[in-house]
């Protein structure tokens, strides 16, 4: 493995998941970003990164948001998503959502190990009690296929929407008109197939966790 990409907001975690890693991996050069705005700028800096190990809860995004995000315009970069979620229900809800895999955060470096290399060789990893948790439904796959068809901006507008801001709020976030920002919410509600802000807002609560406060 070449390069890596920690996505996590904790610096002391990074820093002890960047140590566990250089371990098993000494020619590793790792990239580290704090928020889901710096990590979208290094991963279209660095495109031939090997992984991307992801905290399932980052500032920027809403629950799921970022892994779909990153499936759907870097489907090349593998993601593993690592949290201290360690629900079977989550974990699966990742995999099905297209992560190569689900590393706990209790894991120790042999642990850390044997999954980076599994992915490494195209495998998916993670812990065997997933596989018995229910994979997604029908109305949430179709939920998430509408969701992929968004742009990135597009993507970035409605998790704003979620969070409850407001259009000239969004706009000063993102640095635009607010003319923008209501062309943006005219085209994510003919993607998404609904005539309203709330309706929207529904179909992206399908990338949510079920307890949005936890690291």
């Amino acid at each position: 493995m070449n390069e890596l990409i920690i996505a996590d907001d904790h610096p002391l975690f990074r820093e002890a998941l960047a140590a566990s890693v250089k371990r098993s991996f000494p020619q590793t050069r790792i990239i580290e970003a704090d928020t889901i705005d710096v990590l979208m700028e290094l991963v279209e800096q660095h495109p031939e990164a090997d992984m991307l190990l992801l905290d399932l809860t980052m500032p920027g995004a809403t629950g799921y948001s970022a892994l779909v995000n990153l499936r759907t315009y870097y489907p090349q970069l593998p993601v593993v998503m690592i949290s201290a979620h360690e629900e079977p229900q989550l974990m699966r809800r990742a995999l099905d959502l297209g992560a190569m895999g689900f590393i706990p955060k209790s894991a120790d470096t042999e642990l850390l190990t044997e999954a980076l290399e599994a992915v490494m060789m195209g495998n998916v990893w993670a812990p065997e009690e997933v596989y018995d948790a229910q994979p997604l439904n029908e109305r949430e796959k179709s939920a998430v296929e509408l969701l992929q068809t968004l742009t990135p901006q597009q993507f970035r507008v409605l998790q704003m929407v979620s969070q409850g801001l407001l259009n000239k709020q969004i706009a000063y976030e993102l640095g635009v008109t607010e003319a923008t920002v209501k062309t943006h919410m005219t085209a994510i509600l003919r993607k998404l197939g609904v005539t309203n802000r709330t309706h929207a807002v529904l179909v992206a609560q399908h990338l949510s966790l079920p307890t949005e406060d936890a690291n």
